[in-house]
């Protein structure tokens, strides 16, 4: 006789999706291993488990729990009592800076109004000669201030040059419509060659030994930073100096500026202009004068 099967009759149960992967799902059902369970059931039933239960451990975890409690609030305590030090250090050297310039603000009056005085006593004393020879050289080398009629040109940047400009100009990296240092002494050395006795800007005078630099964006007079809008003064024949200005290359090259790039610059005519004298003019060289006197038998 052939054996009979075993096996009951009927449909079969589908097989599981992840019958392929039963490592994944053996990981995924199980996350904590045996053996790790096994020893968490050890020590709970020890009673070894959680917070400790004699006095001399819980002494110990209090004490670790007081001086942290003591390391945090100590933290707290130093960050503020440090912010007001440094908030008043910072108040003692804004204090600081003000009072040093307002002290070389005094020193650069006190200097201008020696200057006059030593001016006063030279004119004193060689009036009786027929005036100072010497008048005509501290106007040009502009140790004397000036005042008279003349003209006024203020240059400023283009509008809205702060809030992202244009592509560079020449490709030396400036805004389009930015005011550079070139275009200032462009500015200032046609109205030299147009008659100007005596030129300042933004009340910074200018000698023959001035320099008109550029630091980043700033332009700088005699290693003054000056801000827009420059105010340039001259000295002279306000319509003379306008029309002569105006046929320069110079001035045509401002011109060039104000309708290629928008670089603003108004001219008018004022009739007192005042120029104060140069604030650092030092001697280079200097001989006596001839009398005379040596030439005598």
């Amino acid at each position: 006789m052939c054996a009979m099967s075993s096996q009951p009759n009927g449909p079969r149960p589908p097989a599981r999706p992840d019958a392929s992967m039963s490592l994944l799902t053996t990981v995924m059902n199980h996350t904590l291993d045996e053996g790790y369970a096994q020893a968490a059931a050890r020590r709970h039933s020890e009673g070894t488990a959680g917070l400790p239960r004699n006095l001399r451990a819980k002494l110990w975890l209090a004490a670790g729990l007081v001086l942290a409690g003591l390391v945090v609030t100590l933290g707290a305590v130093q960050a503020r009592e440090a912010a007001p030090t440094v908030a008043r250090e910072r108040q003692e050297l804004l204090d600081r800076v003000e009072s040093g310039t307002e002290a070389m603000d005094a020193l650069q009056h006190e200097v201008d109004a020696l200057r006059s005085e030593v001016a006063a006593m030279q004119n004193d004393l060689l009036s009786g000669s027929g005036g100072d020879p010497g008048e005509l050289t501290a106007l040009l080398a502009g140790a004397s201030p000036v005042q008279g009629p003349g003209l006024e040109l203020v240059v400023n940047d283009a509008k809205g040059v702060s809030a992202g400009g244009g592509e560079a100009r020449d490709g030396s990296g400036f805004d389009t419509g930015r005011v550079r240092d070139r275009d200032l002494q462009r500015v200032v050395n046609g109205l030299w060659i147009s008659g100007a006795e005596a030129i300042a800007v933004n009340g910074q005078r200018l000698t023959a030994l001035s320099a008109i630099r550029a630091a980043g964006d700033a332009i700088l007079v005699d290693n003054r930073p000056l801000v827009p809008p420059y105010t340039v003064q001259a000295v002279g024949d306000p319509e003379a100096m306008r029309a002569r200005f105006e046929t320069t290359v110079d001035g045509q090259y401002l011109n060039v500026l104000r309708d290629n790039y928008g670089i603003r610059a108004e001219t008018s005519d004022k009739q007192e202009i005042r120029i104060p004298a140069a604030t650092s003019l030092t001697v280079r060289t200097a001989r006596p004068a001839d009398t005379g006197e040596g030439n005598t038998q």
